[in-house]
């Protein structure tokens, strides 16, 4: 049977050394649950793992985007599903899944149903001339369900709702729901005190511009424009701000530190609404020993 573990919590937690040390023991794969290291040559400002250790341990779903594709959370979910579901022998090993989106993960092991509509450019931008009161209105009008749950200032959710049913024919609230996963699934998440944490972020700052952020985000600039919608994410929208003169390099290092503190402060609130992850300190001595403690009970227990 298929069997699943996740590696989850807010970034710069040590996600990806713990599941590459995990993997090495127990002779598994590791499938990425990171919504930007799906794409070529975003790199460093990712932390995609290194070329060294997609050689010790094989990465599934990085690279696989050209940076001017969309990749939706429905085409994630497929192509992970697809990885997972693929049939083990008896012996394989628990699949490791590991990253800090959220949705991603939760599409995954609570078998999130998501409606296969691609984003729609034209009817977006027509949507989004008449203003959220009136689209809040009219989602209240066609799909009163959603309307329920979606607050009438979110207007993310209340532009997607619409889109799916001018382009479907049907509410989004109907083509909802869940259908979990008959495998088992431990969760493991990482954390650790806040000023800890604004540590680990500082020095993952400074290392991502000692390993050539710098020249990465010039090179993406100069390849695919500076509109890139990619360029406009975490790290590197503040160093094309150094690039274009507006800021130093210092105030990029600050504002980068800032936005992934806040980022950091938004993935923590969503991982802490799901009571079955298991919490381990990111920072105590023998974090590897006991994960891989209860790696070796989950899978004795599933194994019986």
């Amino acid at each position: 049977m298929t069997k699943l573990i996740v590696i989850c919590g807010a970034t710069a937690t040590g996600k990806s050394g713990l599941a590459l040390a995990l993997a090495m023991r127990l002779g598994s794969v590791i499938i990425s649950a990171d919504s930007r290291q799906l794409y070529r040559e975003f790199d460093i400002g990712t932390a995609k793992p290194t070329v060294a250790e997609q050689k010790l341990v094989p990465h599934y779903l990085i690279d696989i985007c050209a940076p001017t594709d969309t990749m939706t959370v429905a085409d994630y979910q497929q192509q992970a599903q697809a990885l997972i579901n693929s049939p083990p022998s008896s012996s394989s090993p628990p699949l490791l899944l590991v990253g800090g989106t959220g949705l991603y993960i939760r599409s995954l092991v609570r078998g999130m149903k998501i409606p296969r509509v691609a984003p729609q450019k034209e009817l977006r931008s027509q949507l989004e001339s008449l203003g959220q009161a009136q689209l809040y209105a009219m989602l209240q009008q066609v799909d009163p369900v959603a309307a329920q749950k979606i607050h009438g200032n979110d207007s993310v959710r209340t532009l997607r709702a619409l889109e799916v049913f001018y382009v479907t024919g049907y509410p989004i609230s109907e083509q909802q729901g869940e259908n979990p996963p008959n495998y088992p699934i431990l969760q493991i998440g990482l954390d650790c005190d806040v000023e800890k944490l604004d540590a680990r972020i500082h020095r993952r700052t400074e290392q991502m511009i000692a390993n050539g952020l710098v020249k990465e985000v010039e090179n993406l600039c100069q390849k695919y424009g500076a509109d890139l919608s990619l360029l406009n994410t975490l790290g590197y929208q503040e160093i094309k701000q150094y690039l274009a003169g507006d800021i130093s390099l210092d105030e990029a290092k600050e504002l980068t530190v800032l936005h992934t503190r806040q980022f950091a402060k938004r993935q923590r609130t969503w991982f802490r609404g799901y009571p079955q992850i298991e919490w381990f300190d990111a920072d105590h001595s023998d974090l590897l020993e006991n994960v891989w403690q209860r790696v070796k009970e989950f899978i004795s227990c599933t194994s019986s």
